[in-house]
């Protein structure tokens, strides 16, 4: 379960963690349904960068690039991509943490750059 701040409000949302390199390259490949208010935290051992791919994966989603502390750098929306040639969603700095959603769900969620993410 993470905490996510945005000025007066906190929303809750339940992760799954991938933290190894094996969890970090499947993400939410071949996943048909995201629940409302789950979703994927990536956890890089030091600061990282380049982007993601949606290579396999089925439903659109919303990534949230974060560093050390938390805080909200980036956040962009990516599409499914079932060729062989997938862009990749490239936040265009360094990060530390990213977190993937439903498509709409930190726009939904009044979810910003800026804005603070705790684990708990």
């Amino acid at each position: 379960m993470i905490k996510i701040s945005s000025g007066e409000r906190e929303i809750r949302l339940t992760v799954q963690v991938a933290d190894t390199q094996e969890k970090i390259e499947k993400g939410l490949m071949f996943v048909e349904k995201l629940p409302e208010n789950e979703g994927m935290l990536f956890v890089f051992s030091e600061k990282t960068y380049g982007g993601f791919w949606m290579k396999n994966t089925l439903i659109p989603l919303s990534i949230a690039f974060l560093d050390s502390d938390g805080k909200v750098l980036k956040i962009l929306d990516m599409e499914p991509c079932k060729e062989e040639e997938c862009p990749a969603y490239d936040p265009e700095l360094s990060y530390h943490y990213a977190i993937e959603v439903n498509l709409g769900w930190f726009e939904k969620n009044q979810i910003k750059e800026g804005d603070y993410v705790f684990l708990e």
